[in-house]
């Protein structure tokens, strides 16, 4: 059974969110996650899953592509608005397409049903430990700002700022993504790179999940008429960040 939105404990444990229309999905995960050592939370749709989101401080969310109202790609493009929340999509249908435009709109990892609870649990324990290891890494160089080419990144806030001074907020995998890049400028990085430094050496395969990522690090950035190449592709080498870039502590 999931917890309720007014329990707390001493001793904090990782929140998960599981927004599900299938109540027998939700109780089942619930009681499995528990199991683990997580507390977990469930919601029937989109609504329920803002109320508990305005309460409840959720480490990573657990959400079903395919749900009457509004889906689940439309809740992960309202959430990628928003938060930089990691979330892993679940669907029926499992094919190479729907896996795309899943990660294309902010999913960090996509499982199709049905699945082994264990590997839903190997994928949860690796996208929450990449999700804090990265900002801890980080946080020793007491960087802020990231400058390049007109833009600015805010490490703190995982928000660009555009030379017209528009700011976008970055899913977690494209901020990783654009930091490894930002923290090499004019190296060409290797998609197995990428893939070690973003998504871990421990995640199962992840197909074009850097394309992906690159793919909407462009359209974040292709507003820029200086630079309208920010980020190049290496042929049989990987990507490369383009720009000179300043940093301000």
């Amino acid at each position: 059974m999931a917890t309720s939105i007014g329990n707390s404990s001493v001793k904090r444990t990782d929140q998960i969110l599981i927004v599900d229309d299938d109540e027998d999905i939700r109780e089942l995960l619930s009681s499995y996650l528990e199991g683990a050592g997580y507390q977990a939370h469930a919601a029937a749709n989109g609504e329920q899953m803002w109320q508990l989101l305005a309460s409840t401080p959720v480490d990573l969310i657990i959400l079903d592509l395919m749900m009457p109202g509004e889906d689940g790609l439309e809740l992960c493009r309202q959430l990628r608005a928003r938060r930089e929340t990691p979330v892993i999509m679940l669907t029926a249908r499992g094919t190479l397409v729907d896996r795309i435009i899943g990660l294309e709109v902010g999913a960090d990892d996509y499982l199709p049903k049905p699945f082994d609870p264990r590997e839903l649990l190997a994928r949860i324990k690796v996208i929450i430990r990449r999700a804090r290891s990265f900002p801890e890494k980080h946080e020793a160089d007491r960087i802020d700002t990231i400058s390049f080419e007109g833009w600015q990144l805010d490490t703190r806030a995982r928000q660009i700022r555009s030379p017209q001074g528009v700011t976008l907020s970055l899913g977690s995998s494209d901020y990783l993504v654009l930091r490894a890049l930002l923290d090499h400028p004019k190296r060409t990085l290797s998609r197995d790179f990428l893939l070690a430094a973003v998504f871990g050496k421990e995640s199962l395969p992840y197909d074009r999940a850097i394309d992906v990522c690159i793919s909407r690090l462009r359209q974040q950035l292709g507003d820029n008429p200086r630079s309208p190449a920010l980020i190049k592709t290496i042929r049989h080498g990987g990507y490369m960040l383009n720009a000179e870039v300043t940093y301000q502590a």
